[in-house]
Order: structure tokens, then C-alpha cells, then sequence
């Protein structure tokens, strides 16, 4: 129990290192590369962009990938595709380094989606949100280290070789890890040892229940548009958690952190710069504490709550951009607008690692039956990189068009509106176990506040379930 659960936490915290490194490595190895390779702009664009476009295909056909071999298997093919490209990168050929990142890129966004749903899987309820936020926390962990990395081998020829080859040691980490672990959740340590004998034979048998329920579906990604299950809700539940996560601008704010600290009025580089990494220092920090209150606070508590204070900074650092120039000739009010503005990035910044970071991912391992959960989550994921995409590369473009202040105003609505949404649809499923959430959403038993409100809904309600639904309320 004791062995396996930490292997577990390696496992989990190794998959969000891996992926947080290669998303930042790209960075400071760029500056090299286009200096060795004597690469164009566009050369530099396709570049960086290799690996979203490896993620989006990864998002398109990972999912039947994940439900055809497991989650576990899939994590092992994941960690094999990141050697080898690893080793492709080493080649002194442009083309090799387009080849290597869109392999590392497909890699990343399976073994994203495999490593909450294995977790979710193979931990009892009370510790599902704690270790699926601690792949999160390696996510913010890796881009850390990713940028400590470029800034020591900065000034060593052909460092960029190191750089990328760095990601082979917690690679072969974890592939040795999820090797020591159970096969499928059915040899797992997971959710019988939370429960006495009876409760974990109860849960057994909805398992196989739900299985067989579920296997006439299994290759049916049309599936998740019938409002047979309530799929359709729970797919709308899932492309609301990944859209509004874009739509917020969350990419924008850690990626042109810097630009918008200039904009605004930070002079220098050097204190632009320096913002930038207490941005990146204060998302680490607020991920740790999502990680200790997801599974005590819940997630839909931490979600609405993240989007409120998300919303309210957003909005601020709105309305006060668009005075930081006039407050130009008065350097004693520009300074107080921009140390308001740099707490309000901050708040930003804390108010998603709480709340969207975290809870997107942890939900979308959640809510979904196991027959489809694998393409689902691709289903969701694939929204999610597009989504990425369309949000960072017209963020100049628009800032043009509307402002800086007309931006992060558009931002703070969204995420008024990412509020509101999920007070009315989400699930809590804080302690549930996975067929407990299940049932619950079949027979739409989530939407507490309509029912307390006077409303109450009759559509997919079953005598059978009623009956069960009392027994538990008697024995309580």
C-alpha cells in the first residue's frame, strides 16, 4: 500500500515535470538555435509550433489510443516516444528538430490525458484530487526548472543539445516507476482499502455493472452527443472547463508576461523580466495550496472561487492599463498603478492555479463513463490546444485593434462568465468515488441549487435508483 501509493505520487508528479520542461525549454534553446541553424522567423514559428501541432493530433486520435491499451500502457508508449524523439533532436538538421518536437508534442498531451485518468483510476476518493493536482504542481515545477536550465547552459556552445536531452533522466524515472505499478485499476491498491468488506464487494459489483452498461458504447465517440447518460451534459461540463480556461487569457498573461509588464509601464528589461519570474514563483506556491485543499474545500468551491477573484483582478488590471500612460508624466502615481497591476497579474495568476489549473483536469478524469473517458478527455483536449492556439497568436493582434485595457476587460467578463456557468452545472464530486459521480449524473442528482430553489428535474429517473437513493438516506 504504502510502496505503491508513492510510486504513485512519482508517477504523477514526474508526468507533469516532463510536460512543464518541454513546454519551457523551447524558450532559451531558441535563442541558440536560430543562431546555429541561421533560422528565419518563420523557421522560428514553426518550430515553436511543432509541438502544439504533435499535441492537437495527439488530442484527435489519443483518446482511442488510451481506450484501446489503458491508461498505464498508454503512459509507457508516452515515455518511449520522448526517448526517441529526445535522441532525434540531437541530429544537426532543422528538419529532425520539426520531426522530434511534433513526437515529443503527440507524447505530452497523451501522457497528459494518461496520467490523471490512470491516477483517478488506481487512488481511493479521498486522495484522487490531491494527486491528480500534483501533476499540476509538476507542470509549474518543470517550466521553473526549464528556464533555471536555459539561463545556466545560456553561455555554453551547442548547449541546446543538453537542454533537450535533460528530459531523458525524469523521463526514464518515471518509465521505471509506472513499471513497478498494477497493470489496470482492477490489481490496484485503490478504492477497497478505503472501504470494509461489504462497501468494497458494493463497489466491485457497480463496477462491473457499469462496465457492462458501458461496453456497448465503447467504440462510440458519437456517444458523447446523446442524452442517453446525460453525455450531453457532461460534455458540455467538459468543453466548458477547457474553453473558459483559454478564454481568460491565462497563456497570454504567463506568456507575454513580460510585454504587458512594458506596456504598462515597467521601464527596464531586467524588472520586467524579474516580474515575470515572480509570476511564475507565485503560480508554483498557489498550486501547492490548490493541492491541499482540493480534496478537503472541493472542487466546485475552488473553481467558482478562482474564477471570481480571477475576474476581479482581470477587470482591474483593465481599468488601470488604460491610465498608465497618462500617469506617465507623474512617476509617484505610474509606480502605485503598476504595483497594482503587478498584484493584480498575481492574484491573477493564484486565483487559475487554484482554481482552472488543476480542477479542469482533475473534473474531466472525473465526470466521464470509463468506457469513453479516453476519447472524451481527447475530445475536450483537442478543444483545449485550439483554443491555445487562437488565444496566443491573435493576442498582439488584438491589443491592436482593442487595447491592452479592452483586452483584459474582455478577459475578466469571460471569467464573470466562467463563474456563473459553472455555479449552475457543475458537479461536486469531492470524496465520490468514480461510480458514485457516475450515477449521480446519469440521473442529473447534481443540480442541488435548482432542487432548493423549488425545481426539481424528472428526466432519466428510475424507480430502481430511487429505491437505493432512500436505503442510503435510512442508513445515514
Amino acid at each position: 500500500m504504502d510502496s505503491n501509493l508513492i510510486t504513485v505520487h512519482v508517477v504523477s508528479t514526474l508526468g507533469g515535470l516532463v510536460f512543464g520542461y518541454e513546454l519551457g525549454i523551447i524558450s532559451g534553446a531558441l535563442l541558440q538555435l536560430k543562431v546555429d541553424f541561421r533560422l528565419s522567423c518563420i523557421q522560428q514559428e514553426a518550430l515553436v509550433s511543432s509541438l502544439l501541432i504533435g499535441a492537437l493530433l495527439a488530442s484527435i486520435i489519443g483518446g482511442c489510443l488510451i481506450d484501446r491499451h489503458g491508461s498505464r500502457n498508454s503512459i509507457l508508449i508516452s515515455n518511449v516516444m520522448i526517448l526517441t524523439a529526445s535522441l532525434v533532436l540531437l541530429i544537426n538538421s532543422f528538419l529532425a528538430l520539426v520531426i522530434g518536437r511534433i513526437t515529443i508534442g503527440f507524447a505530452l498531451s497523451v501522457s497528459s490525458m494518461s496520467c490523471c485518468l490512470f491516477v483517478s483510476e488506481v487512488v481511493s476518493p479521498d486522495r484522487r484530487g490531491f494527486l491528480v493536482t500534483l501533476y499540476e504542481a509538476g507542470i509549474t515545477v518543470g517550466i521553473l526548472s526549464a528556464y533555471a536550465i536555459n539561463y545556466i547552459l545560456s553561455g555554453y556552445k551547442r548547449g541546446w543539445k543538453w537542454m533537450f536531452g535533460l528530459a531523458v533522466v525524469p523521463t526514464l524515472v518515471q518509465l521505471m516507476s509506472i513499471c513497478l505499478l498494477p497493470s489496470s485499476s482492477k490489481d490496484s491498491f485503490n478504492q477497497s482499502q478505503c472501504f470494509d468488506s461489504t462497501e468494497a464487494q458494493e463497489a466491485e459489483d457497480s463496477k462491473v455493472q457499469s462496465s457492462k452498461r458501458n461496453k456497448k458504447v465503447q467504440h462510440s465517440t458519437f456517444y458523447l452527443f446523446k442524452r442517453q447518460d446525460n453525455m450531453r451534459t457532461r460534455t458540455i461540463i467538459g468543453l466548458g472547463l477547457v474553453l473558459f480556461q483559454q478564454f481568460t487569457g491565462q497563456p497570454n498573461v504567463l506568456f507575454y508576461a513580460s510585454t504587458i509588464f512594458h506596456t504598462v509601464g515597467f521601464q527596464s528589461d531586467s524588472s520586467a523580466v524579474l516580474a515575470s519570474v515572480g509570476l511564475g514563483l507565485v503560480k508554483v506556491i498557489a498550486t501547492l495550496i490548490s493541492m491541499a485543499f482540493s480534496d478537503r474545500v472541493g472542487r466546485r468551491p475552488l473553481l467558482i472561487g478562482g474564477c471570481s477573484v480571477m475576474a476581479l483582478c482581470l477587470i482591474t488590471i483593465g481599468l488601470f492599463s488604460g491610465h498608465s500612460q497618462v500617469t506617465a508624466m507623474r512617476p509617484s502615481h505610474g509606480k502605485v498603478i503598476n504595483w497594482i497591476i503587478l498584484l493584480c497579474m498575481m492574484g491573477t495568476v493564484s486565483a487559475y492555479s487554484v482554481g482552472f489549473g488543476p480542477m479542469t483536469w482533475l473534473l474531466l478524469s472525473e465526470i466521464f463513463p470509463a468506457a469513453v473517458k479516453g476519447r472524451a478527455f481527447a475530445f475536450t483536449n483537442c478543444f483545449n490546444w485550439a483554443a491555445n492556439l487562437l488565444v496566443t497568436f491573435t493576442f498582439l493582434n488584438v491589443i491592436d485593434m482593442i487595447g491592452l485595457s479592452g483586452m483584459f476587460l474582455v478577459y475578466g467578463l469571460t471569467a464573470v462568465a466562467a463563474a456563473v456557468f459553472f455555479y449552475f452545472m457543475l458537479p461536486e464530486t469531492k470524496g465520490k468515488t468514480l461510480e458514485e459521480i457516475d450515477k449521480e449524473l446519469r440521473l442529473n442528482r447534481f443540480y442541488h441549487h435548482l432542487e432548493c430553489c423549488g425545481f426539481s428535474s424528472s428526466r432519466n429517473t428510475s424507480p430502481q435508483y430511487q429505491r437505493v437513493h432512500c436505503q442510503v438516506c435510512t442508513s445515514g
